[in-house]
């Protein structure tokens, strides 16, 4: 019987499990996995082929490739074979002069298209005109450069018969390099470790949740225990209209802070006509760009604290605040001994709430100042964001962008354990200390 119940309730909790899965689980493996590739847009997210292309020549001599052995890989050889002989008779070529080329010089290998050019004067049923010579000089070209190999072992022979002498690790780099696909790699990780861009995101993350959430809980607290004091229809109308910036659209709500703050709106033309300087506070400078973006978030994030500590404070006792006024208690003291105490809980909520959603929220900087000016307002988010999914460039990282991501997801939840150490958690769901 136990096991019968086991097997119901697992059915019936089959469907949740199903859409967890699918829509939060799968998502979260497969970055961690994409994070530890060198998948982007140039090498898709299959599997790809092998092509030596000038660019990775240059890359190769950069690494300290012998430059010889890359200006071999480099030209065009010119061989009269028989597929050679063919691809010149179904272009149209005169036939007597592929019949020419065939009976003398078949077999016969050319580095220099020059002498092959020469070689092919010589016969006597050349072309009249240079450009048609130079045309059926052409069929019988052959580079290994831009050439597509299905896979490693065709790109290695190719290598080989342009560099036989090459020593082995040498045909081992190029055919790694010339790899089109994406390969497991640690070096995303390696990468943002090094990278001088890291260090100014980390302090452009600190500084924007810290001020950000700052803003958020101290605001969302002022109003909640304001409005809690204050009559019941008066706290109605103030906390629907503190709860606009969270129930607007986010894109209007964006919209509305660039008339507010670009040239020609509120503010501008409140300094104008004031005399104080007016420009596009949004993008105009750091000091005002950082303003906006903490202004921005902090009013949602405000409207959602003042949700949770209103409705925390309705669980407070009411008795517990007449008996502290009929001792004579000050409001500061209700709220200093009596209500700030029975909002530890929710408080503990909305920090650990709000510092994940702020690291990994980007779409209203993304949408205000894009992360400017230059990149002095972008986080980490709209860094991952922009790697992988919004490069100007078209250059997707997808890899890079994924191993941005996972980073975010440790540093989460790192604070998380924290913040539940430090308001002491196990105290919340343990047993009570008083029993009824």
């Amino acid at each position: 019987m136990p096991f019968q119940r086991y097997l119901l309730g697992l059915g019936f909790l089959s469907p949740a499990l199903l859409v967890l899965a699918g829509l939060f689980l799968m998502p979260v493996a497969l970055t961690g996995i994409i994070a530890f590739t060198n998948m982007s847009i140039s090498t898709g997210v299959s599997g790809g082929a092998h092509v030596i292309t000038g660019n990775l020549l240059t890359g190769l001599r950069d690494d300290g490739v012998e430059p010889a052995a890359l200006d071999r890989l480099a030209e065009t050889v010119f061989e009269v074979t028989p597929e050679a002989l063919a691809r010149a008779r179904a272009a149209g070529v005169d036939p007597a002069f592929v019949a020419d080329i065939e009976e003398r010089l078949v077999g016969r290998r050319f580095t220099d298209g020059r002498a092959f050019e020469r070689e092919l004067k010589g016969l006597p049923h050349r072309p009249r005109a240079i450009r048609d010579l130079k045309v059926a000089a052409d069929l019988f070209g052959a580079s290994i450069l831009n050439t597509r190999f299905a896979d490693a072992a065709a790109a290695r022979q190719a290598v080989v018969g342009v560099l036989p002498d090459a020593p082995e690790a040498t045909v081992d780099r190029i055919v790694a390099a010339s790899y089109t696909g994406w390969q497991w790699t640690t070096g995303n990780f390696a990468r943002l470790l090094s990278s001088p861009d890291t260090l100014r995101l980390i302090v452009n993350t600190v500084f924007y949740v810290a001020a950000t959430l700052s803003f958020t809980v101290f605001v969302g607290l002022f109003l909640a225990i304001g409005t809690f004091y204050l009559p019941p229809a008066t706290a109605g109308v103030f906390s629907v209209l503190w709860l606009l910036p969270r129930l607007t659209p986010v894109v209007l709500y964006a919209v509305m802070w660039k008339w507010f703050t670009w040239e020609g709106g509120f503010v501008y033309t409140a300094a104008e006509a004031l005399g104080l300087p007016a420009f596009n506070y949004m993008k105009g400078s750091v000091p005002t760009a950082w303003t906006i973006v903490i202004l921005v978030n902090g009013f949602i994030g405000a409207s959602f604290s003042m949700i949770l500590f209103s409705s925390a404070l309705k669980a407070i006792p009411i008795q517990q605040l007449w008996a502290s006024e009929v001792d004579g208690a000050s409001r500061w003291q209700q709220v200093r001994y009596i209500v700030l105490p029975q909002l530890r809980w929710p408080i503990l909520f909305v920090v650990s709430y709000q510092t994940l959603s702020l690291l990994s929220s980007y779409q209203e900087i993304w949408l205000t100042t894009n992360g400017g000016p230059g990149r002095t307002t972008s986080v980490w988010a709209l860094e991952s964001f922009n790697t992988a999914l919004n490069n100007y460039t078209g250059d997707l990282q997808y890899g890079l962008g994924a191993a941005m991501a996972v980073m975010l997801v440790v540093v989460g939840v790192t604070l998380s354990v924290i913040y539940l150490r430090l308001f002491r958690f196990d105290d919340l769901v343990g047993r009570p200390k008083i029993e009824f």
